[in-house]
């Protein structure tokens, strides 16, 4: 029997990283389409808005990676107790997708000098603002960024941090134990743990 559920997306983690490690947290099977960039062209139209991450299920396509994510993670019991709870949840998972924005208007500019001018202040300005913020709430929650405990806040952040460190070409949480705990929080999770040893390999 054909799993339920079928992620398309390029042969990355990126994007659709926060919606596999939900999947394999919940233990939820599903298809890991994964096309080469040279198949991009021919399967662009297809989807809905010209976009991937895309899900398939039940006859219908769903775009939007954080919808994604909130589905499953509704799914997967990774949500908060109440509404207080998931609009703080949702904050923070807004906040690191505010942060992985402003990293890739750097790190896609295809102008060398234009990139150059960026790089600076997002490194200097733009990423300590952010981690110091993220790090100190980190703390006050006791390793996680929401509601002091595991939510798919923690989620996302996690799975995201390859492809911002491969953005930014450093390692954003070396200097901010309190990041390096939401990071040690999930990737100990035997789940996640199995999943992260047998994924594709990929740098992004």
């Amino acid at each position: 029997m054909a799993p339920v559920y079928k992620l398309t997306y390029f042969p990355v983690k990126a994007l659709a990283e926060p919606t596999r490690f939900l999947l394999k947290y919940g233990g939820l099977e599903f298809e890991d389409e994964r096309f080469e960039r040279e198949q991009w062209p021919q399967i662009k139209p297809t989807m809905p808005f010209g976009q991937v991450p895309v899900l398939s299920a039940k006859g219908k396509q769903y775009h939007q990676s954080i919808a994604m994510a909130r589905f499953f993670a509704k799914q997967v019991k990774l949500v908060g107790s109440d509404e207080w709870e998931d609009l703080e949840i949702d904050s923070m998972v807004d906040t690191v997708n505010d942060l992985r924005q402003k990293i890739a208007v750097y790190s896609y500019e295809q102008d060398a000098a234009i990139k150059e001018s960026r790089k600076g202040p997002l490194m200097n300005e733009t990423l300590p603002y952010y981690l110091e913020r993220l790090d100190k709430i980190a703390k006050e929650n006791n390793g996680h960024l929401a509601c002091g405990k595991l939510t798919w806040a923690d989620f996302y952040f996690v799975a995201l941090l390859d492809y911002l460190n491969y953005m930014t070409e450093s390692d954003l949480t070396a200097k901010y134990e309190n990041l390096e705990a939401v990071k040690n929080n999930v990737l100990s999770i035997p789940a996640i743990k199995e999943w992260v040893e047998t994924r594709p390999k990929s740098d992004l």
